[in-house]
């Protein structure tokens, strides 16, 4: 076997994602890109804010020697400081520089984290739906993925997530605003999680810590708020990128914060700092590191997300279809007309419609679709939704 046989597992119940982005590029072929209709990937159609470009330009016109170099595996500190800066006004704790470590993207900082807290076998909690890769990405560490249920409105469900806490429980993963379902969870649900985790953390004698994946906690709609977590749980970690807030996925630039009220804060930062070095991401990149340190209070333009969710949201509860509003993130996750989200997807794709299964996402019977796309493939992929809900007597 050329690869190993866990890797072949993961491939093989994987596959049907593959065959439906090959099966995307023959629709492509035969009909012509601007007849087929993508909603599969999450990644931003819109450009980073004005702001974004002209720091660029200061910098490419004003180089400082050495600018390109490694630096500290935690950061520059003038980039900590600036993140900082922003999560203690926002949280009202004393967050510092001594908090921060600069990541490549949330998927590293998550994998730092997940390196620097697991022993082998310990448990990791994760509401359901979620990221795909979450379960990868605890596997990687030598970690177990437990997965609990969420709420019929995806709202997490604090009491669930408490009576799967065992002794072996290290971690609770959270995503808020939630991929795929644009959920957003109240300050009130994180109060109670966080005297239900108080609670297990005396009876097991151990630290649980709330480890807060926040990518799209500026992607928010109709007035919503993200609270943040640090107000509420003390044993927490946010891990988070600009790859969305400021449209910069392929710039792979994030962090990790630590709240000081944490347990053992500063052997987590030493654990953080040594991992994200020995994990082969080293740094994050320099030149991203610079630009970011000017934006920490800068986004894309939400109302270009909110006028794409309100277009198609619209459309499909005039089709029938079963769907939460997202409160957040730029993803919808309505229920299938039929048990099965693999063949629902399937059939999709005869109206030239490329979906995701929700069962990738941890909640079967679902589908999910993600409308960070331009506008005209929203709008005239409106009849192809149509005919599929009248495939199916909608």
């Amino acid at each position: 076997m050329p690869i190993a046989g866990k890797i072949e597992k993961y491939l093989s119940a994987s596959s049907w994602i593959r065959k439906m982005f090959e099966e995307g590029e023959k629709l492509r072929l035969k009909h012509g890109a601007e007849n087929v209709f993508d909603f599969t990937l999450g990644n931003p159609n819109v450009e980073p804010p004005g702001r974004f470009h002209e720091e660029l330009r200061k910098l490419a016109q004003n180089p400082r020697p050495g600018m390109h170099r490694y630096m500290s595996n935690a950061g520059y500190p003038e980039t900590r400081q600036a993140v900082a800066e922003v999560l203690a006004q926002e949280s009202g704790k004393p967050v510092t520089a001594d908090h921060i470590v600069m990541t490549c993207g949330a998927g590293g900082g998550l994998n730092v984290v997940l390196k620097t807290l697991l022993n082998p076998g310990e448990e990791v909690i994760i509401p359901a739906p979620y990221f795909v890769e979450y379960r990868f990405y605890v596997d990687n560490h030598g970690g177990i993925f437990r997965e609990v249920s969420t709420r019929d409105n995806f709202q997490l469900d604090p009491e669930a997530v408490a009576a799967a806490v065992g002794p072996k429980t290290r971690a609770v993963l959270l995503n808020s605003p939630n991929n795929p379902t644009g959920a957003v969870y109240p300050a009130e649900s994180l109060a109670t999680l966080a005297g239900l985790l108080e609670a297990k953390e005396k009876e097991f004698g151990t630290a649980i810590y709330i480890i807060s994946d926040e990518p799209y906690a500026k992607i928010v709609y109709d007035g919503i708020t993200v609270p943040k977590v640090f107000k509420y749980i003390k044993n927490s970690i946010i891990v988070t990128s600009h790859s969305k807030d400021l449209a910069l996925p392929g710039e792979r630039i994030g962090y990790i914060a630590v709240c000081p009220d944490s347990a053992d804060s500063s052997m987590i930062m030493e654990g953080l700092i040594f991992c994200n070095r020995t994990l082969g991401f080293v740094n994050a990149p320099a030149l991203a590191q610079r630009l970011v340190a000017t934006l920490q209070r800068e986004s894309v333009d939400i109302d270009e997300y909110r006028e794409k969710r309100d277009v198609l949201y619209n459309h499909l509860v005039e089709l029938g279809f079963e769907v939460v509003k997202p409160m957040g993130a730029f993803y919808f996750f309505p229920r299938c007309p039929i048990e099965d989200d693999v063949e629902f997807v399937r059939l999709a794709q005869k109206h030239n419609l490329l979906l995701v299964p929700g069962s990738g996402f941890g909640r079967s019977g679902h589908f999910r679709l993600s409308y960070c796309v331009d506008m005209d493939v929203i709008r005239n992929s409106l009849p192809a939704f149509t005919k599929l809900a009248k495939e199916f007597n909608m």
